[in-house]
């Protein structure tokens, strides 16, 4: 786990705020790997922050969205794609990485169904999960898993492959899933292709496979020579089979391209020998693989278990740890984060791994740092990078020359020069000048970004470009922005520059609370900023208010007070106040306040939102439903009195119908917030 610290130490609001920032980092991370094909961390680094955000959301339920990546199963579906409703959910999988996770998951499995069972244990393929649907034995649709519940129709592509059959051996209808994967062969030349046409290489063969089989012209798709393994078919009843192995024998019959490698094992120690003997071998199969998927055989007691809203119950995967290869630290290095936080970086001796050479490692914060004992001069292993840069796992003590050196952690700003501080107790070292050069892009960033100013078209790709021509240092400076300067970014012609130029001038008029949020203050996010605004009101009023009267508002606490005294009565915060009131930005909150909500439908209630909205985003419909004295939350549970559901809405519906809370469609809660 890498929270700053244990959970139970926490209070909401900064388990809250912690949570939003593992959800924005892990949505990047997702968008990246399942729509752009083009992973930015390995799969242990993700793996990691997505177990903190769930131990979070499982210890503090109230900061549960139903936005979060925690409660959805896939990627994004692309433009260009025809959308597929999915017959049956395609379900994402649990992980466990270790013996002692596998031996719980076995007593949880017996608990339920009260004896021992079999398992089928198969290869867990990198690759893309795939559905092929049949109707009298020929193929009429294949699709990616999506979100989930609705995919991508990839049919024509699928039908470049030469292991995905046209026709049944039989004459059945059914539908089966698997995955569509590039054996490393392919992977290889692909990449020797891009180098030689001057294109990017793929960051491995799981997204090498993806961004093949999600091409619009199905003659690239075919040039890639991809291939499938077939391992589950949704109604196992037109195959008269009876388990899970059974079905990938049935299936194979029939045509399907299965692994041959499948066993049936009685115990978990005969999984374990299963699980060494592929660990080892994993590197001489003509394909990927990232663990290996127990599954309950028996299908009947499958369907007794079901499943979550996520995973089923019955199947767990076992993922391999991160491969490891030891090389020297010559250098630590400090750099700035966007927050403000110095981060030490491990530079190396360069050393291959999985193909790539790395020679840098970030080792997050001082504690890490001390904690792992590393210093110049160490042998250190490093984690699998593919494309990026690697973690450290630890020091090879017994390596460690005779005279190793002091750690030099720095006590002032190696961008600004200011002193560094540990805020409240933070394992990490913290820059806390506003106007330090290296946390200027990042603070536009957050400040136009969607929760904050929202200033739509601003994204960071044209902060970054308007901070590297000199045009914009400060947060007045997106209001001086001129036509001529904004024509100079890419792609930017002239109904571009005005509909920036628009955004921008209308984000003037946003309510306080949204540019409280906008200034990045430490501990304050989207409800924090809120509460501020109801309860002082104005800017003005903010920037007088002491550590006594910020504690004395509810859910503030004396930290977070501390941190909003310490920065509202700063020097820079005035200056940068005083600038953005020079360009016309509003300083009021505009909003109702709860004292001033009259009585309606939603005051007083407990609101949940599902499904997706046709007159709203879900946080205009939130905001709106906050002013009239709702309390939305993420969840739904017993304590839910109403729940407005758009179209395609799923498990929040369900549970809500079963335990009797009102539901209401769109066009029912517009009538209402009418009256």
């Amino acid at each position: 786990m890498s929270l700053p610290k244990k959970i139970e130490e926490m209070q909401v609001e900064e388990a809250n705020e912690l949570a939003q920032q593992l959800r924005e980092t892990l949505n990047r991370w997702s968008k990246l790997y399942y729509t752009k094909d083009a992973p930015e961390v390995e799969d242990h680094e993700y793996d990691e922050k997505y177990a903190d955000l769930i131990a979070l959301e499982e210890a503090f339920p109230e900061i549960i969205t139903q936005d979060s990546i925690t409660q959805r199963v896939g990627g994004e579906i692309l433009e260009g794609f025809t959308k597929v409703t999915h017959a049956e959910p395609m379900l994402s999988m649990g992980d466990v990485f270790s013996r002692e996770e596998l031996v719980e998951f076995d007593n949880r499995i017996q608990k339920n169904v009260g004896h021992s069972v079999d398992y089928n244990v198969e290869l867990k393929i990198d690759g893309l999960a795939i559905s092929l649907v049949y109707q009298d034995g020929e193929l009429i649709q294949g699709s990616t898993r999506g979100d989930g519940n609705i995919g991508e129709d990839i049919t024509k592509n699928l039908m470049t492959i030469k292991s995905v059959p046209k026709k049944l051996t039989r004459p059945l209808s059914l539908e089966v899933r698997g995955e569509c994967y590039m054996p490393k062969a392919s992977f290889a030349k692909l990449n020797e292709q891009q180098l030689e046409n001057g294109k990017p290489v793929f960051a491995n063969p799981r997204n090498a496979a993806a961004g093949s089989l999600r091409q619009l012209n199905t003659s690239v798709t075919k040039q890639r020579d991809l291939d499938t393994f077939i391992y589950t078919t949704v109604e196992p009843d037109q195959l008269g089979v009876q388990t899970q192995h059974q079905a990938i024998q049935v299936m194979a019959e029939l045509g399907f391209n299965t692994n041959p490698t499948q066993e049936v094992c009685a115990n978990l120690d005969e999984v374990w020998d299963y699980i060494a003997k592929y660990e080892g071998q994993r590197d001489d199969l003509p394909y990927g693989i990232d663990g290996i998927v127990l599954k309950v055989n028996d299908l009947q007691l499958q369907q007794e278990l079901g499943h979550t809203v996520k995973v089923p119950r019955w199947e767990i995967a076992y993922k391999f740890p991160p491969e490891e290869e030891a090389t020297i630290v010559r250098d630590i290095e400090w750099t700035v984060g966007r927050t403000g936080v110095v981060t030490p970086t491990a530079v190396m001796d360069p050393v291959q791994l999985a193909g790539t050479t790395v020679s840098r490692a970030t080792l997050n914060n001082v504690d890490q740092l001390t904690a792992k004992d590393v210093h110049i001069g160490d042998t250190v292993l490093l984690h699998k990078a593919g494309d990026i840069i690697p973690e450290i796992t630890r020091v090879v003590v017994e390596k460690r020359p005779d005279e190793i050196g002091d750690l030099n952690i720095p006590t002032v700003c190696p961008s600004c020069g200011k002193e560094l501080v540990h805020l409240n107790g933070e394992v990490a070292l913290r820059c806390i000048n506003p106007d330090c050069p290296a946390q200027i892009v990042a603070r536009l960033e957050h400040f136009g970004s969607r929760n904050a100013m929202n200033i739509m078209g601003l994204g960071p790709k044209q902060i970054q470009q308007l901070y590297d021509k000199g045009f914009i240092h400060h947060f007045d400076d997106l209001y001086k922005l001129t036509p001529d300067e904004l024509s100079q970014l890419d792609g930017f012609k002239e109904k571009r520059v005005n509909n920036l130029l628009e955004a921008i001038n209308n984000s003037r008029q946003n309510s306080l609370e949204r540019l409280v949020n906008g200034l990045g203050i430490q501990g304050v996010g989207t409800k924090m900023a809120r509460t501020l605004a109801e309860e002082f009101g104005t800017m003005d009023k903010l920037m007088q208010t002491s550590v006594e009267e910020f504690d004395a508002v509810d859910t503030v606490g004396e930290t977070l007070a501390n941190n909003l005294a310490t920065f509202f009565q700063s020097d820079v915060a005035q200056m940068m106040i005083d600038e953005l009131k020079a360009v016309g930005v509003n300083m009021e909150y505009l909003g109702t306040k709860p004292t001033e909500v009259q009585d309606n439908y939603f005051s007083g209630k407990k609101v949940v939102l599902t499904g997706k909205l046709e007159h709203f985003t879900r946080n205009e419909l939130k905001e709106q439903l906050i002013n009239l004295g709702a309390d939305v939350v993420g969840s739904v549970s017993k304590k839910t009195d109403l729940l407005i559901a758009g179209t395609d809405a799923g498990s929040k519906l369900a549970k809500a119908e079963s335990l009797g809370i009102e539901v209401l469609n769109e066009e029912d809660a517009l009538a209402k917030i009418g009256q």
